[in-house]
């Protein structure tokens, strides 16, 4: 059974240096988020620097994302054996001189092993933050800490691309890497000062135990596996590459191995038994469809802007600003009222009502969108994110002993981060798909004549942004390539009003499920006495 939630903070939460606690290790949460996404606008300056082709140059962003994604379950299991401080303190300096080699690599071999070593590094960041926060804020302010921790989560990847944009074209591409020196510098000295171990997590560390090496090889082999066919298999056609099949087969039977090696094994890596608990069931599968909806949007919105509007990319990071801002608000709200003792549960609820409205909103648009619209749109979704995440982080780690906050916050993260990533895939996806069912519906307009033109056309100019290509054609054929750029951006257009209308239809069903997590305003009440 669940120790009471008071029991989380029985040690740490006298510390009068909480909201200092909170800033550091939030600075190293915003660190390794904003690195995640902040990289990806660089990539063409890096294709150039490094004279790598396009499928050479993503390893760049690929190899980030499977260190990462392989050591984020791991991070409770470490903390424990090692100590949180000690493997906390580790990671940023580790991430730290990897980002300055990241900086000062000179060939794509080199900067590719250091964002391996730099992902691998920035993994401990999330869940040790998170669960550092929940043992150092009582029960009423959990929510809070929970929001406080969110900001950096959620609006680093909206900043990400704008901020890599910017210090890509004023700078250098090198200094998207080397800006995170003095960050990781201040939360270094700020974790050293004032954070500390639990009695608990010294007690354990001093005991020793087994090292599960069969359960680390099977973790990795499953996840790292399932990264690089998420994150590569669109380029490949997906299952129509033989690669893909034998990658994907080898991840699911090393995940079920898994699954039986750690239900057995006395010290295992992944804790398993935490899905006992009801109230984590049903908090991290909100947290998860929260992630799969939330960053398929952050990749989808700004192509949008960029691709089928004209924006520049200073410019659809402006546009996307307000979003993080209502993130933010939100978040800020719903940890203030938790304090104040307002049972915030039915805030999740409308969060999904809100994300649901948004999306509704958003599957109208049109290629004459205005950027007010663009904002306000975009905002009533981000409110609703807002309010979701930190009810369902704080009640999924409120809910077991503080002896194993830490393996429940590497599994909460864990599948956070799998339903980010196949999120951005399906979006990727289905998005290219319905493009080629609209364009071929569009196509069937035009007679048997101009549908063989707009087909020569397109195979020569396949990879051209729409219309790019009209100054480079001869005047005579200028009107078939209007009419062309008009059926690819039409077509676009009308896959990205799909998805969005999918999203809003999918989210509904998650509304009433904010009942069955535990009211926050009982839950502060209980731990008081």
């Amino acid at each position: 059974m669940a120790a009471p939630a008071g029991a989380l903070h029985l040690e740490a939460h006298r510390s009068s240096h909480k909201w200092l606690i909170a800033l550091a290790v939030m600075l190293g949460t915003t660190l390794e988020v904003l690195d995640n996404s902040i990289i990806n606008v660089a990539l063409p300056h890096l294709q150039g620097s490094f004279s790598a082709g396009v499928d050479e140059i993503t390893w760049v962003v690929t190899s980030y994302l499977v260190a990462n994604g392989i050591m984020i379950p791991m991070t409770g299991w470490i903390s424990s054996h090692f100590g949180r401080k000690r493997y906390f303190l580790t990671s940023v300096m580790v991430f730290v001189l990897a980002s300055a080699a990241c900086g000062a690599a000179q060939s794509l071999a080199e900067i590719v092993i250091f964002r391996l070593v730099q992902g691998a590094a920035g993994a401990a960041m999330i869940p040790s933050s998170q669960a550092i926060l929940m043992e150092t804020f009582p029960p009423e302010e959990q929510q809070l800490a929970m929001a406080l921790w969110g900001v950096g989560l959620m609006v680093a990847p909206i900043a990400g691309p704008t901020l890599g944009g910017w210090i890509t074209d004023n700078w250098s591409w090198r200094w998207n890497f080397y800006i995170n020196v003095p960050i990781g510098a201040l939360a270094f000295v700020m974790v050293s000062a004032f954070v500390h171990d639990p009695a608990f997590m010294r007690e354990r560390r001093a005991r020793g135990g087994r090292v599960d090496y069969l359960g680390i090889v099977l973790l990795a082999l499953s996840l790292g596996l399932l990264q690089i066919v998420l994150d590569r298999g669109q380029r490949a056609d997906w299952f129509n590459a033989p690669w893909v099949v034998y990658a994907t087969s080898c991840s699911v039977t090393a995940f079920l191995l898994l699954i039986l090696r750690e239900l057995r094994f006395s010290e295992p890596i992944l804790d398993l038994r935490i899905f006992k608990e009801p109230v984590f069931i049903v908090a991290t599968t909100l947290t998860v469809s929260m992630s799969f909806v939330l960053f398929g949007v952050i990749l989808m919105t700004p192509l949008f802007l960029q691709e089928l509007m004209g924006y520049s990319a200073w410019r659809a990071g402006l546009v996307l600003a307000p979003q993080g801002f209502g993130a933010m608000f939100s978040m800020m709200l719903t940890g203030q009222l938790a304090r104040a003792g307002v049972n915030t549960r039915p805030m999740v609820g409308l969060g999904f009502a809100l994300a649901s409205l948004g999306a509704w909103l958003t599957s109208g648009w049109d290629l004459q969108i205005n950027a007010w619209t663009v904002i306000w749109n975009r905002t009533v979704m981000s409110l609703g994110f807002g309010m979701i995440f930190p009810n369902t982080s704080a009640a999924a780690l409120s809910c077991v002993p503080p002896q194993r906050i830490g393996y429940a916050s590497s599994l909460f993260n864990m599948l956070r981060n799998t339903g980010a990533a196949i999120g951005i895939a399906f979006m990727t996806n289905t998005l290219l798909s319905r493009q080629q069912v609209h364009q071929s519906r569009l196509v069937e307009h035009f007679s048997v004549f101009d549908a063989w033109r707009l087909h020569e056309v397109g195979q020569r100019l396949p990879n051209s942004p729409v219309f790019s290509y009209l100054p480079q054609m001869p005047a005579a054929h200028q009107q078939l390539g209007i009419l062309y750029g008009a059926v690819q951006a039409q077509s676009a257009m009308l896959s990205f009003n799909d998805i969005y209308w999918v999203i809003a239809i999918g989210v509904i069903p998650l509304i009433p499920l904010c009942v069955l997590l535990p009211s926050s305003k009982h839950a502060a009440t209980a731990a008081a006495h």
